[in-house]
């Protein structure tokens, strides 16, 4: 699930809290590192686990509906189509998902369910809703159109889900966008033929769980040389007036040039310019492109731009 750039934007958050914090050890941080990217997932789950409790909302009010003492004849003959939606069936199908719900005990909407019935409402109400309940029969594809399309215009900017986020835990606030966008990827790469939705590990694989905590402490023992490489190339910027999101980008890109072998320069340099973007000032991604192009240049000149594979210069 996590990608390189979520794992160089973790880095950079816990390295940005060193900085604050100062913590006698090394070992504190990446302990808030690791919680930090566990958290992420926990919150990726929570939202897929959103879209089957909304459904199982939407199937209890259809039942209540059709039951009620003055029911209309449309009210006795309710459209279950949402409840019967295909990609939601096969992410329940999912045997692995419904265990690491309760290992991980992630019960939230059971306890909160009040912004469940919040949300199916809003979905209810949504033209989205509508348009998908003219027909009482479709195929696998209208189904996963709809649920794309109400997770990402209904659910996900859904200001109470926002608040309510904000007030679990606040460094879900910085996940929020990314897991969103994650959760759209889950649901588009379904396929009609799967036995189950495939639900992505945290990390794609063990090197990328190892590249975040290397990165975190070859950054944070090595940052003074750097320093000196890094102040060599801004010659006319005040150390104390370069933002320190864009002092922590340009040690870590600095880090990956020397310390990284199998990382392409341009890869680095690109992944800083669309995190500061993100996340520093409007021109914090020119600034860095420029030192970091420069320091690239420089070391591949005097020898210690090491770098394994072609292509990688």
């Amino acid at each position: 699930m996590l990608t390189r750039r979520h794992i160089r934007v973790k880095v950079m958050q816990s390295l940005y809290a060193f900085n604050q914090a100062k913590p006698d050890r090394i070992e504190v941080e990446e302990k808030f590192l690791k919680k930090s990217m566990e958290d992420m997932y926990d919150l990726f789950l929570l939202q897929l686990a959103l879209l089957v409790e909304i459904k199982n909302k939407a199937k209890d009010y259809l039942d209540i509906i059709q039951k009620k003492r003055l029911a209309t004849s449309d009210d006795r003959n309710p459209n279950y189509k949402f409840t019967q939606n295909r990609v939601i069936e096969l992410l329940e199908q999912n045997e692995y998902f419904q265990e690491i719900l309760e290992d991980r005990k992630l019960h939230h909407w059971k306890k909160d369910d009040e912004y469940v019935t919040l949300l199916w409402n809003e979905v209810k109400e949504s033209q989205f809703y509508y348009d998908y309940t003219q027909t009482r029969d479709g195929d696998f594809q209208e189904d996963k159109d709809f649920l794309i399309a109400v997770f990402k215009e209904v659910i996900a900017p859904n200001p109470k889900l926002y608040d309510y986020i904000e007030d679990k835990k606040l460094t879900w606030l910085d996940d929020f966008p990314i897991v969103n966008t994650s959760i759209l990827k889950c649901l588009q790469k379904v396929k009609e033929k799967a036995s189950y939705m495939a639900i992505p590990r945290l990390f794609k694989n063990q090197e990328d769980q190892e590249f975040a905590l290397d990165l975190f402490r070859k950054t944070l023992l090595n940052r003074a040389s750097y320093e000196n490489d890094i102040v060599s190339k801004t010659p006319k910027w005040d150390k104390e007036r370069i933002a320190e999101i864009d002092r922590i980008l340009l040690d870590m890109g600095v880090c990956e040039f020397l310390k990284f072998p199998s990382i392409p320069v341009k890869v680095t340099i690109n992944e800083s310019i669309e995190i500061a973007k993100e996340y520093s000032t409007n021109k914090s991604s020119i600034f860095i492109n420029g030192v970091l192009d420069k320091l690239s240049k420089e070391y591949q000149e005097n020898g210690k731009l090491n770098k394994i594979g072609r292509g990688l210069m």
